[in-house]
């Protein structure tokens, strides 16, 4: 009737014929049946076997029973496949099986009601039966070794089983089956009653409930899941397999203990040792949904993944797919998909820790930004690490240093549904609120400021646009010294490193815990650019704020600063700013690298999503430091204390080389300098030379770039001369290398010659071909060096003296095709370039090359200019090596690496020198006047060397003949002979005095923060024991005892910290507890 009222016209007429009281129907044929039980079937109801063909003896198994039939043609065997394991093995021959069997969901599809259960004590034999057989027979069960090791493996019956595993539930066992021990599950056994879990009581059912009374864990007859924003939906995510109502299969395709309970309510456990079904759900399980829920994860396994995730950048998928190879290692890809549900608690879970980590079991108080997250405990903090009575405007000591940076491997991509989305801890951890920020970007116009240094990226890609990415990166801001992130400080940057996400990112971090701090010490990698209209910025911005008193000075770390513009050094180097210690100020760029675990699982996660696991990965890094952070306090106060012992000694000998009028001169300068900076970075310009300088080959270049071209002249000439001026300072530096290495260099070495060879080779046939255009020559000549062949690349290196480097030989009155043709051979060291000093300065007037040669002669200038200054430095770095490194020098250890610190500058010393002497014999040949020759002297050998007494003032009186003259060429008439030795000590003076009072800053600064860090401690664990009476008074006794053990984790902190402070400072106690 229901398949006529349906219109089932395939149904209506397989009715008409169906002749059996079974429902459904099988034909096996050829076929092994491992062992298994029927899915669909119900325990009263009994199947049909029929065996029929031609094949060897064969036995129909039940494991369960230990019982073995005989199974030969014709046999018929009737059972509940459902109740009862079996099998049959592998046979030879031809052998079709038919199963007549009874499944429920057709029954339900024609409107049949099901079989009445049976009565359990009918089947008291056959229970009794099976426990004899298992109990004596064979040890069926063992722990397996899976997920968490057990204490001990052994093998045991099925009651022993359930009862040793009654406070175990989650452990994987193993069954025998007669030959071996096969994967099993504890909700398996042949009732399919599972395990039942008390877990109130210690393990024992509750004394309340009546002896045969199981809670009902749903209304439900079938597992309902989790749907869309944790609404319960029926049928949208099943654990075995659905059926449709016009096909019915018989799927027994899965291993048994990969099958949940049929016709049972049960729960889905997702647990470390794989996901396992029970019955009850009591205690230490997390539900996925809180209505109705079939799927549940115990507190281990959500600590377990968040681990994972922190340390190991584990994702989710990843994680879910190890659990289903716990679970089975051979058919991971049958174990039911809870991959969603992790990802839907495992948010909870987070949040639920940042609450019982803050002290807001509850969650009833009202939030504030950045309530859930820690921070850095040994940054001074008003109210919380330092006291009321401490004077905050006067002391260097409580300025909050920052540093702010971008990363772009935090990339997100735009997200499918950004209105479906649930935000559960939205500005509470470091992340800013997003509302607010959004609101921001779109008030506030990006304005593209104009660098005056370097073309820095971080300001060149400030507006580069990426299409599929809503999120290019974040920028944050940490404190500089400790490395600790701020709370509420991370932005997102829709495009590049913009001013105006780290003027939000900035403003927010300098509002967290400042009350009564004025100053600020800030590093950026670009803050030459960024500071200059920081302040009105803001204050053209509606939604920021800084007060105005605030003092904030600006520095850029040491890696990125030597990548500006040399003014930079000076006016932001963290070794000129007074109160930052020794510092690099590029801490941040090694937070990134732990960021960076989890930052590739976040590109595709919705907004709300990634910033909870961006914030759960920065508290794990503060927290991590907060614990440590005594221990890192010990090691920088043991630097600090043997450096400021060896800063103040290098600065005494030079205080002793000057005299009392220089040393009050030049620290007025400081004082005055370090006073105005924030205001006028400039001023910091006096830890640099005064004297004004000869000028660079490059500024030569680069004037006569600007100016107008000269008549008969080509575009470029200027640059096509430099580049001929620096292939000859390579040639001459490839000679000095080979020299050096003797004649008989090691293969690697010989290699490097051969590639410097190469491309030195490349150069000179680009430079040539090119200068046949600057030199206007034909191409009607032939070389006249018909070299067919390659120099051989060591040639002559044996014979190379000291000024051998330098050849004379190119420098002659030769014809363009005599130096083109010696030029273009294939000697990468030939003194041949066709530049104009090559050819004589009346063969270039004749030639009418002679502007061009003009031009070359101001190069020539500039070149001799900077190889000078080069060996000044070297001649002055390599005497106060002598004095300060060489001699005191007390084992050969020492001795051995200031020698080589020594060979080094000697090397630079023979390349300034052979540089200067090629440049004067091209000056020569290109008919220098007097006055230039005079200016630019012949070198000589002994020029080379320099006592170290030259270098000491006051060691005896000088006289300009002690040094050789390019010391003082630079130096004008009317000014002081010895003022270039003036200004050479006023800037080591200065550096080294800026030395020294960095590392006493930074052995005072250790020294409070060491008392910070103890208060904080102090702090933490008063809050605590504050919430432990709170709670207990309330009578909430589990939150009272968690209370009273953080309030002991802090208090051991705290002794901590004093007990190392003590085992470096034994007379010294700098700790008042209760502040």
């Amino acid at each position: 009737m229901e398949a006529k009222r349906r219109e089932d016209v395939d149904m209506s007429s397989v009715l008409a014929c169906w002749n059996s009281v079974y429902n459904s129907v099988s034909i096996m044929v050829n076929r092994a049946t491992p062992y298994h039980t029927d899915v669909n079937g119900r325990e009263p109801w009994l199947d049909m076997l029929v065996t029929v063909g031609d094949y060897p003896p064969l036995d129909f198994i039940v494991p369960t029973l230990n019982l073995r039939f005989r199974y030969n043609p014709g046999t018929v065997i009737a059972m509940s496949g459902s109740a009862l394991e079996h099998g049959v093995g592998h046979t030879n021959g031809n052998r079709a099986c038919l199963a007549y069997y009874m499944r429920h969901n057709v029954q339900q599809s024609v409107g049949v009601q099901l079989c009445p259960p049976s009565n359990l004590k009918d089947l008291e034999p056959l229970v009794n039966i099976k426990r004899r057989a298992l109990s004596n027979l064979y040890p069926p069960f063992q722990e397996a070794q899976k997920g968490r090791p057990t204490a001990k493996r052994g093998t045991s019956c099925t009651n022993c089983c359930r009862t040793t595993h009654a406070s175990h539930p989650f452990h994987r066992i193993q069954q025998w089956t007669g030959n071996f021990f096969e994967d099993s599950a504890l909700h398996m056994d042949y009732l399919q009653t599972g395990l039942q879990l008390h877990l109130g009581h210690g393990g024992a059912p509750c004394p309340s409930a009546s002896a045969n009374e199981v809670p009902p864990l749903s209304g439900q007859s079938r597992p309902t899941t989790a749907g869309k924003d944790g609404d319960q939906t029926k049928g949208d995510r099943q654990d075995t397999p659905t059926m449709d109502d016009d096909e019915w299969e018989d799927v027994d395709n899965i291993p048994l203990h990969l099958r949940p309970p049929v016709g049972s309510k049960h729960l889905t456990i997702v647990d470390v040792t794989g996901v396992h079904f029970v019955l009850l759900f009591r205690a230490k399980l997390c539900p996925s949904t809180f209505d109705k829920p079939s799927t549940a994860f115990t507190f281990s396994v959500l600590d377990d993944f968040l681990r994972d995730n922190v340390e190991c950048g584990t994702s989710g998928m990843n994680y879910y797919s190890k659990l289903r190879r716990v679970t089975s290692n051979v058919f991971p890809h049958l174990v039911v998909d809870r991959y969603r549900e992790l990802l839907r608690v495992a948010r909870q879970w987070r949040l639920l820790k940042l609450l019982k980590w803050s002290g807001f079991q509850d969650n009833m108080n009202p939030s504030k930004d950045g309530d859930l997250v820690i921070f850095c405990a040994a940054c001074p903090q008003p109210g919380i690490n330092v006291g009321p009575t401490a004077n905050l405007d006067e002391s260097w000591k409580y300025t909050r240093a920052v540093v702010m940076d971008g990363n772009f491997k935090a990339e997100h991509m735009h997200e499918r549904r950004p209105d479906d989305q649930v935000w559960i801890m939205d500005g509470r951890g470091f992340m800013v609120r997003n509302p607010p920020y959004q609101a921001y970007l779109k008030a506030t116009p990006h304005i593209t400021e104009k660098s005056s240094c370097n073309n820095h990226k971080a300001i060149s890609q400030a507006s580069a646009s990426h299409g599929k990415l809503n999120s290019t990166g974040v920028g944050a801001t940490a404190c500089v010294r400790h490395g600790c992130f701020y709370p509420h400080s991370v932005v997102d940057f829709q495009k590049g490193e913009r001013q105006l996400n780290m003027d939000y990112s900035l403003t927010h971090a300098l509002s967290y815990n400042m009350t009564g701090i004025g100053n600020v010490l800030c590093f950026y990698d670009i803050n030459c650019t960024y500071m200059k209209n920081l302040r009105r910025r803001i204050e053209s911005s509606d939604l920021l704020h800084l007060p105005p008193s605030l003092r904030i000075t600006a520095g850029i770390g040491m890696w990125h600063v030597h990548g500006h513009k040399k003014e930079c050094y000076t006016r932001y180097s963290p070794l000129f700013i007074k109160g930052a210690g020794w510092v690099d100020g590029e801490i941040i760029e090694t937070l990134w690298s732990t960021l960076n675990i989890v930052s590739a699982s976040t590109c595709g996660m919705t907004s709300p999503h990634r910033q909870e696991l961006l914030d759960f990965q920065m508290n794990d890094s503060n927290f991590m430091k907060m614990i440590r952070m005594a221990d890192s306090l010990s090691r920088k106060l043991k630097t600090a204390r043997a450096s400021v012992v060896l800063a103040r000694d290098a600065f005494e000998r030079f205080n002793k080389a000057i005299t009392p009028e220089q040393q009050r001169n030049w620290g007025r300068q400081e004082e005055t300098a370090l006073l105005r900076r924030v205001h006028d970075p400039s001023v910091m310009d006096v830890f640099e030379i005064q004297l004004k300088k000869a000028p660079t080959v490059h500024a030569v270049e680069l004037r006569l770039l600007e100016k107008s071209p000269r008549p008969g002249v080509h575009h470029g000439a200027a640059t096509w001369i430099t580049h001929g001026l620096a292939i000859e300072e390579a040639e001459i530096i490839l000679n000095i290398y080979r020299k050096d290495n003797g004649p008989n260099p090691s293969e690697l070495k010989r290699l490097t010659i051969a590639r410097r060879a190469e491309k030195l080779l490349a150069d000179r046939s680009r430079f040539i071909a090119d200068g046949r255009i600057y030199l206007q020559v034909d191409d009607e000549f032939e070389r006249s060096d018909e070299s067919d062949g390659r120099t051989d690349l060591m040639l002559g290196q044996d014979t190379l003296d000291d000024e051998d480097a330098v050849s004379n030989d190119g420098y002659s009155d030769s014809s363009l095709v005599e130096v083109f043709g010696r030029a273009s051979s294939n000697n990468p060291t030939s003194p041949y370039l066709p530049l104009p000093s090559k050819f004589g300065s009346a063969y270039c007037k004749a030639k009418k090359l002679h502007r061009l040669a003009q031009m070359e002669l101001e190069l020539r200038m500039g070149q001799a200019n900077d190889a000078l200054h080069g060996l000044c430095l070297a001649l002055a770095d390599k005497a106060v090596i002598f004095r300060g490194v060489v001699r005191p020098a007390t084992n050969y250890s020492m001795r051995t690496r200031a020698w080589q610190m020594i060979h080094s500058i000697d090397t630079s010393v023979k390349q300034c020198a052979a540089i200067y002497r090629q440049c004067r014999l091209a000056m020569i040949a290109l008919g220098a006047d007097s006055d230039i020759l005079d200016r630019y002297q012949e070198l000589q050998k002994s020029h080379l060397s320099a006592t170290v007494a030259a270098f000491t003032q006051g060691a005896h009186d000088h006289r300009d003949s002690h040094l050789p003259w390019f010391w003082t060429m630079d130096i004008p008439k009317d000014t002081d002979s010895k003022s270039w030795l003036s200004e050479f000590y006023r800037i080591h003076w200065l550096r080294a005095k800026a030395a020294k009072d960095r590392w006493e800053e930074e052995n005072k600064l250790v020294t409070s923060e060491f008392v910070w860090v103890v208060n904080f401690f102090q702090y933490r664990a008063k809050r605590w024991n504050e919430i432990y009476m709170a709670k207990k008074l309330a009578g909430n006794r589990g939150a009272a005892c968690y209370a009273a053990r953080q309030q002991a984790v802090y208090d051991r902190l705290a002794e901590q910290a004093e007990l190392i402070w003590q085992g470096m400072n034994p007379d010294d106690n700098p700790f008042h507890h209760g502040m």
